[in-house]
């Protein structure tokens, strides 16, 4: 009886200790969440305090609005807490990071998701998968190529009405010149040149005809899952 008190006692304390699977938050096309940082604290590259710092969470964007972050999955720890993957907007494009739950504001939803085809030179919002906007684009140049990968929105800015058109949407991807103003950002933004969509004839930003923009940015809330490709 003893033995088996203790094999049972082992068993339970191994149950405890063993991080629990994580579940999806977003599947980045239909429903996804993200959230506001609460605390600036480091995200690291697995859920223990104990892994490697990989960057610490920030309050404001390039552009000095509030800092947002895409949740992936949420898992429980080692350690028993529960924990957030997220996407980071940093350099290198595609890092993940992760964070207690604590450090992150309530999960908004979004059922939103942007597609830009760097081939076709279209992009199209979907919402619960239905497309609802799509229009011609203006991609990278061959040497300063538009990133393919998954991003997500940033921010919304007024733009200045002439080069960059009557709105800017920032993004979490970054572009090849690290010594761009605003220290790379990829943009989704209108244009003075229209003639030049579709084509390829930016530093890595998306350009839109002013009308487009316009149309998409009513449309597209914050948090709303990327895919260039």
């Amino acid at each position: 009886m003893r033995r088996a008190s203790l094999a049972l006692a082992v068993v339970a304390t191994v149950a405890w200790t063993q991080p629990a699977q994580a579940e999806r938050l977003s599947d980045e096309h239909t429903l996804s969440r993200w959230a506001y940082p609460e605390r600036l604290g480091w995200a690291r590259s697995a859920p223990s305090t104990a892994a490697r710092r990989v960057v610490r969470l920030r309050a404001l964007t390039e552009d000095g609005r509030p800092e947002l972050y895409l949740a992936l999955r949420d898992r429980v720890g080692a350690d028993g807490r529960r924990w957030i993957e997220l996407r980071l907007p940093r350099r290198p494009n595609g890092s993940r990071g992760w964070v207690p739950r604590a450090y992150l504001s309530r999960l908004r939803v979004v059922r939103t998701a942007l597609e830009i085809d760097r081939t076709r030179l279209r992009a199209w919002l979907r919402r619960d998968g239905r497309v609802v906007w799509t229009a011609r684009v203006g991609v990278g140049a061959q040497g300063t190529p538009t990133p393919a990968g998954r991003f997500y929105v940033r921010e919304k800015l007024r733009g200045d009405g002439a080069r960059y058109g009557p709105w800017a949407i920032g993004t979490s991807a970054y572009s090849a010149l690290s010594d761009w103003p605003g220290g790379g950002v990829v943009g989704i933004h209108g244009t003075d040149r229209p003639d030049l969509i579709p084509g390829r004839p930016s530093h890595g930003c998306v350009r839109l005809a002013n009308r487009d923009v316009a149309a998409l940015v009513r449309r597209l809330p914050l948090g709303t899952p990327i895919w260039v490709h």
